[in-house]
C-alpha cells in the first residue's frame, strides 16, 4: 500500500502574555474575597490596613461577590473582552447580548456536556435550568453554587453588580501608593515577553511562569499567560471551551528596592527554618519517598509530616507526583542564587 504524504501545515497553540489594569482589579477582587486563602496573599496585610478607607457600598458588594463566587464571572468576561480600562470593560459588558453573556459566564465542563452548556445560555429564562446544569459540578469547591446563583440573579442585576464592583474596587485600590508602579511592572512584563517561541509553547509556558508544566488539552487552542501582583504568590488556572488561562505572580525583582528582601526569600527561609523540614529535605536528597515511608523513617505521624511537606511544596523545594515526594534541586539552586544576589555575592 502506498501512502501519499501531504504537506499540510501543523497547527500549534496560540500563546500570548496579556496584562491590563482590569486584570489586576479583577484578581484583587478575587483574592480579597477568598476568605480561606487570603491570609497567604502577599497583599493581605496591606488590604487589611487600608480596609477602613473602603466605602460601605464597596464592602457590601465584596460580601456579595464572596457569597456568590461571581469573581469567576469577572474572570470569564475579562478573558472575552481583554479590556484595557475599567470604562472599556463597563462599555463592553453593557453591549453584550444576553445569550452571549450567559455563554461567557457558564463554566465549561467537557465536550460531552458542551451542548448542554450552550442550551442553558439559550434558555436562561427556563425555570430550574441553571440548577440542572449545576449538578454536573457536584462536589466542586465553588462552581456548583456559582451556577445556581446565576439562576437566582436576573441578567440586569448581574450586570449592575459586576460593573459596580469593578468600578468600586478600582476607585479604592488605585489610591494605593504602589498602584502605578505595579501596573508599570506588569506592562513591562508583557512587553518583555512579546516575542514568544510559539513553536515550543510548553517550554515557553514553563519559562515565563517560572515552573508551570502544561500538558496540551483537546479543544484548547489558545493559552493566555497573565502576570499579576494581587494574587501573589499563587498561580491561578482557569479554562474556557477553547482557552487556557494561567495567572502567574510577577517576579520579585520588579517590586522590591535594593536592600529589601523579597517575599520569596522571606517565605523560603521560613520554610527552611525548621529542623524537621531540613531533615526531610536531606532524606529526600537520597531519593524519592512516599509519605508512608517517611513516616516510618522519622517515626512521626503522616498528618504531621504532610503539613511539613506542604510548606516545602508551597515554596517548590519539593514536588509530589502520584503520592511520591522528591526534591526539586533546580529550585534549591536558584533559591541560593537569589540569596547571593540579594547579599551582593557572586556565585563561585
Amino acid at each position: 500500500m502506498k501512502h501519499l504524504l501531504q504537506s499540510d501545515e501543523v497547527e500549534t497553540i496560540s500563546l500570548e502574555v496579556e496584562s491590563s489594569p482590569v486584570w489586576e482589579v479583577i484578581l484583587g477582587i478575587s483574592g480579597y474575597t477568598h476568605r480561606r486563602l487570603r491570609h497567604t496573599f502577599d497583599l493581605d496585610e496591606e488590604w487589611s490596613r487600608s480596609s477602613s478607607s473602603m466605602p460601605t457600598s464597596l464592602v457590601t458588594n465584596l460580601d456579595e461577590i464572596e457569597k456568590t463566587n461571581f469573581w469567576y464571572a469577572l474572570i470569564m468576561l475579562q478573558n472575552k473582552f481583554s479590556s484595557q480600562s475599567v470604562q472599556e470593560f463597563s462599555n463592553r459588558l453593557s453591549e453584550l447580548p444576553v445569550v452571549s453573556f450567559y455563554e461567557t459566564l457558564l463554566p465549561y465542563k467537557n465536550r460531552a456536556h458542551e451542548a448542554n452548556r450552550l442550551q442553558v445560555a439559550e434558555q436562561y429564562m427556563k425555570p430550574g435550568i441553571f440548577e440542572q446544569y449545576s449538578t454536573y459540578f457536584e462536589h466542586h469547591d465553588f462552581l456548583e453554587g456559582y451556577i445556581r446563583n446565576l439562576g437566582v440573579y436576573s441578567y440586569q442585576q448581574m450586570k449592575d453588580l459586576l460593573v459596580t464592583i469593578v468600578s468600586g474596587w478600582y476607585d479604592w485600590i488605585s489610591q494605593n501608593e504602589h498602584w502605578k508602579k505595579w501596573n508599570q511592572a506588569l506592562a513591562y512584563e508583557q512587553k518583555r515577553n512579546g516575542s514568544l517561541d510559539r513553536q515550543n509553547p510548553v517550554e515557553e509556558i514553563e519559562r515565563v511562569t517560572d515552573g508551570v508544566k502544561y500538558l496540551p488539552e483537546p479543544t484548547v487552542w489558545k493559552v493566555k499567560l497573565i502576570p499579576h501582583v494581587a494574587y501573589r504568590p499563587w498561580i491561578l488556572e482557569k479554562r474556557t471551551p477553547d482557552t487556557k488561562l494561567f495567572f502567574y505572580p510577577l517576579k520579585d525583582e520588579y517590586l522590591v528596592s535594593p536592600g529589601t528582601p523579597s517575599s520569596e526569600l522571606i517565605r523560603g527561609h521560613k520554610a527552611l527554618g525548621d529542623e524537621i523540614r531540613l531533615k526531610l529535605l536531606y532524606q529526600l536528597m537520597k531519593g524519592p519517598h512516599s509519605l508512608q515511608e517517611l513516616s516510618v523513617t522519622f517515626n512521626t505521624s503522616k498528618t504531621s509530616l504532610h503539613h511539613q511537606l506542604s510548606l516545602l511544596k508551597a515554596e517548590k523545594f519539593v514536588v509530589v507526583e502520584k503520592g511520591i515526594y522528591s526534591v526539586n534541586p533546580q529550585r534549591i539552586h536558584t533559591f541560593s542564587e537569589k540569596l547571593n544576589a540579594f547579599l551582593g555575592l557572586k556565585d563561585e
